[in-house]
């Protein structure tokens, strides 16, 4: 039987969000009480050099402040094998507030672990169901929505957070006025981005959120919008503490609402070590009942092979997106387990269309003709994405299947650069390196595109973008090209258009391709005001047809999404619309040892 790993700081652990960094010699010698294995020690000596806050010069680089007033000093979460699991993931967290991203790991893994919304999305039927509201109602032909939520609904307990009431209608009327109420107090704090809402207008859509009762909140828009339930539903929507923001506000110590969490989710957390690992503990009075598992060590310190690596050896419990080169290593170990379901999500290249060349369309469809879209279904997906002939994956309702937007034909290509005098041109390609649930290989994806336009005169630099500094160098605009994608926790094409393509998009920062048109803004926003589904599809084919014409990015692929598990670990659900609550996740002891 393989060993796991301890994450354990043994009987004493003082969080990094306290500012107080545990020695080495403290752990060592707290370790020694303990009996580890080999990968044990491994671990134990990664936690050290976490806890000292050290990169590789030395420097201390903590990503959160620490807590004002006393010290937090927490008792240690009993050792991982017994009493948890590791996941291992990709990525940077630049904040623990879900309203304040636009991507990453905030929202495909600790938003649902962290905070519940008011709704949610059923993973298998794609309907919505209620979360922190039992049922709604749909008033003035969709301007106005009312929700009732259900009572008892406890809030976390922290190291820097103590609520003495639980879930009211005053804590959803907070969390949605600071985004959509430009005139909050809280609207500014941390920058005043919310990226999500803000490529959809919704200041400027929600005319009012008021309290009806303790138990009921009342939204009234501006116009009718077909699409603003399934938006309350996605993971950039959470409930946060109003009593908490409160707290923070007569202390002076507002900023730390978006960095020290409290929400109503199963699990809170515990402690982080910038680029090294999050350590989220049981919340014992979660509403749906206590979580089978006591903490989730989420692992961030290694990429590719070496989280391959650690998972075969058991030092990671669950593989977030792994590559799909690795399947057939992954199908045939009798230890773990592989999941994989359809994604709402998509591949995509960005064109720069402020910036010449790339503001000619004809270039674009140039480029877009170049690329050898089915070598990347092969070299990167290895058969778990589909090509993209539309922004919409072909899972949505709304997806136009006379759409064609990808076609591989370098000759003609060709002929379109020199009719353009193109026959020699630069370009440089933005390329996030993280590996994402709709594109595991960035890098190599970007190297193959590279390779197709050096085939028809056009020389691409790659600018490998990564860490915390990614979504500022996606946003800037001396870019020709990005490599990027989007995934979704709703089932309304709106999700995927607004955040993307429209005017508004460019301000939130969602829109790469800086592309603005006011006749799609037209469609979206006539998709939006009407009921009638039938409607909508044929609105929706429209907008579908005015990009493949205009091309402001290239749909690549539609992929699935991949999980990668130890035998023992249960009850993890892979959702095609992200990461779903780790709260049913347990360890059966016997299944690891007789896979």
């Amino acid at each position: 039987m393989s060993t796991q790993s301890d994450y354990s700081l043994t009987r004493v652990a003082v969080t990094l969000l306290a500012g107080v960094l545990l020695t080495a010699g403290t752990l060592r010698q707290a370790a020694a009480d303990e009996t580890t294995d080999k990968s044990d020690i491994v671990i134990e000596k990664r936690i050290i050099a976490a806890q000292r806050g050290a990169d590789e010069d030395g420097a201390i680089a903590p990503e959160l402040p620490p807590a004002h007033g006393s010290p937090v000093v927490t008792a240690a979460p009993p050792p991982i094998r017994q009493s948890g699991f590791v996941y291992c993931v990709s990525g940077v967290v630049n904040t623990f507030n879900p309203q304040m991203a636009s991507s990453g790991i905030t929202i495909d893994t600790l938003s649902a672990q962290l905070y519940d919304r008011l709704l949610a999305v059923d993973p298998y039927t794609y309907r919505l169901i209620p979360e922190l509201a039992q049922c709604w109602e749909v008033l003035d032909n969709g301007a106005t929505y009312r929700f009732h939520l259900h009572k008892n609904i406890a809030f976390q307990h922290t190291a820097w957070f103590t609520p003495t009431r639980t879930l009211n209608a005053d804590d959803v009327v907070f969390s949605f006025a600071r985004m959509f109420d430009t005139h909050h107090p809280w609207h500014g704090v941390n920058g005043g981005d919310y990226p999500y809402f803000d490529s959809l207008q919704f200041p400027q859509t929600v005319q009012s959120v008021k309290r009806i009762d303790n138990e009921t909140v009342e939204f009234r828009l501006e116009s009718p919008d077909a699409s603003f339930l399934w938006h309350l539903a996605t993971h950039y929507a959470p409930v946060l503490s109003a009593e908490y923001a409160d707290q923070l506000t007569a202390s002076g110590h507002q900023e730390q609402l978006d960095r020290l969490p409290v929400g109503t989710g199963p699990f809170m957390l515990n402690e982080y070590h910038t680029g090294q690992f999050i350590r989220l503990t049981r919340h014992q009075h979660y509403w749906r009942g206590m979580p089978r598992m006591a903490q989730v060590v989420i692992d961030l310190s290694t990429g590719g092979i070496g989280r391959l690596s650690r998972l075969l050896t058991g030092e990671c419990d669950v593989l977030a997106y792994p590559a799909a080169s690795q399947l057939s290593i992954l199908r045939d170990d009798p230890r773990l387990r592989l999941t994989l379901r359809p994604g709402m999500n998509i591949a995509y290249l960005a064109f720069n269309t402020r910036k010449p060349p790339l503001n000619d369309v004809r270039l674009r469809h140039a480029i877009a003709l170049a690329i050898n879209n089915p070598r990347l279904m092969q070299s990167i997906y290895y058969g778990t994405a589909e090509t993209a002939a539309s922004l919409l994956p072909r899972a949505s309702w709304a997806y136009d299947s006379e759409s064609r937007v990808t076609e591989y034909n370098p000759a003609k290509a060709r002929a379109i650069l020199r009719a353009l005098g193109k026959t020699s041109l630069q370009l440089n390609l933005l390329v996030p390196t993280a590996s994402q649930s709709y594109n595991p290989s960035p890098l190599k994806t970007a190297e193959l595109i590279q390779a197709d336009l050096a085939q028809v005169g056009i020389r691409l630099t790659i600018i490998p973008v990564e860490g915390r500094f990614q979504e500022a160098r996606l946003t800037a605009v001396n870019h020709d090209m990005t490599l990027s994608g989007w995934s979704t926790d709703s089932n309304d094409p709106d999700s995927f258009f607004r955040p993307l393509l429209s005017c508004a998009a460019i301000a939130s920062q969602t829109n790469y391709a800086r592309w603005c048109d006011p006749e799609f803004d037209a469609l979206l926003y006539k998709a939006l005001f009407s009921q009638q589904l039938a409607s909508r599809i044929e609105t929706y084919h429209s907008a579908q047809q005015m990009l493949a014409q205009a091309l402001p990015v290239l749909p690549l692929a539609s992929s699935l999404r991949l999980q990668a598990y130890r035998f023992g670990i249960r009850g993890l659900v892979l959702s095609p619309f992200g990461n779903a609550s780790f709260a049913g996740v347990y360890r059966d002891e016997r299944q690891e040892q007789t896979p």
